[in-house]
């Protein structure tokens, strides 16, 4: 016996939301090649006088710090325990958004499980959890790009004054920090753009599956 629950409907929305959001921010993270591709992109061994391989060792030390916990390094470039310390908040957030990123998808199949068993999502406002996973989204990240693109300079102030309230420590310098001539303010810009790209494709692709099951349904 199939049963509608609005219940159903809020925690499907949320984990669906959560699963593509998370996983657009996992995306620059883990997909080291995005980063590597800059290095020739933006001349970065002309610029700062490293190798392509040394660029690269260095990016991957302090990457496998922030994901895996392994011993803080950068390669040959020197490093103070300021820097250290803010790529260590910055693994925090990144563990979270790994986490939020399992738990989503484990709260998903839970409701495929459910789904299965006769638990159906009721419509609100006569939709269903696809047209909200992929419209919340898509509308909320649409006024913040639209933001950011106007001042990208400001925008990553603030975002650093958001998540790392009472710090300063993002502040580098290239002296004691010389991985920050590695990590141009333009790589975090693209990184921000695949992140909102991604998230706008799978909302895009929620709102086009929401709209075919309401055709077959009123064909």
């Amino acid at each position: 016996m199939t049963k509608n629950n609005r219940g159903f409907t809020v925690v499907l929305t949320a984990a669906v939301i959560l699963l593509i959001l998370s996983a657009s921010i996992a995306a620059p993270i883990l997909c080291r090649p995005f980063y590597y591709a800059h290095i020739t992109a933006m001349d970065l061994p002309e610029r700062t006088g490293y190798t392509a391989e040394e660029i690269r060792a260095a990016y991957d030390e302090m990457l496998d710090f922030c994901v895996y916990g392994t011993e803080f390094g950068t390669g040959v470039l020197p490093w103070s325990e300021e820097g250290k310390a803010h790529f260590a908040d910055c693994a925090v957030l990144f563990r979270l958004d790994f986490t939020v990123l399992a738990v989503s998808g484990a709260v998903l199949l839970v409701c495929l499980v459910l789904y299965r068993r006769g638990l159906r999502p009721a419509k609100l406002l006569g939709r269903g959890p696809l047209f909200w996973s992929g419209s919340i989204p898509i509308v909320v990240f649409a006024v913040i790009a639209a933001l950011a693109a106007m001042d990208f300079d400001r925008a990553f102030v603030v975002f650093h004054k958001l998540f790392f309230p009472g710090k300063d420590n993002w502040i580098f310098d290239a002296e004691t920090d010389a991985i920050i001539n590695v990590l141009p303010e333009a790589f975090f810009r693209n990184c921000a753009i695949l992140i909102v790209a991604l998230l706008f494709l799978a909302c895009i692709l929620l709102l086009v599956l929401d709209a075919r099951s309401r055709k077959r349904i009123t064909a």
